[in-house]
């Protein structure tokens, strides 16, 4: 007896501020990655289909992307993060007021 099937893993890749598509408001948009495995006795053995879609954090709408767009839009992020690894605006000091840092007396 041969027993084989498929499995789906779904990666989270990154999470992006863009204007959804179906609620019409800029808000955070997680960008998944469903990778669809064959199985052969539960072993996943190869990969035989990879989509990827952003879902809207406000509404909750899916939308399907083309791999050249999702990697174009990781692209971005990554260069954003590069650039400020704490993901504030340049030249802010947190949000305490008068230029005070957030845990000072």
């Amino acid at each position: 007896m041969i027993i084989f099937g498929t499995r789906g893993y779904l990666y989270q890749l990154a999470i992006l501020t863009l204007v959804c598509g179906w609620c019409g408001n800029p808000a955070a948009h997680t960008l998944r990655k469903r990778v669809t495995k064959f199985t052969l006795f539960f072993v996943p053995l190869f990969p035989f289909s990879t989509k990827y879609a952003t879902q809207c954090t406000f509404c909750g709408g899916e939308q399907q992307i083309a791999k050249e767009q999702a990697e174009q839009l990781l692209a971005q992020h990554t260069a954003a993060q590069q650039g400020n690894p704490y993901g504030q605006p340049q030249g802010r000091q947190g949000y305490a007021p008068n230029g005070q840092g957030p845990y000072q007396d």
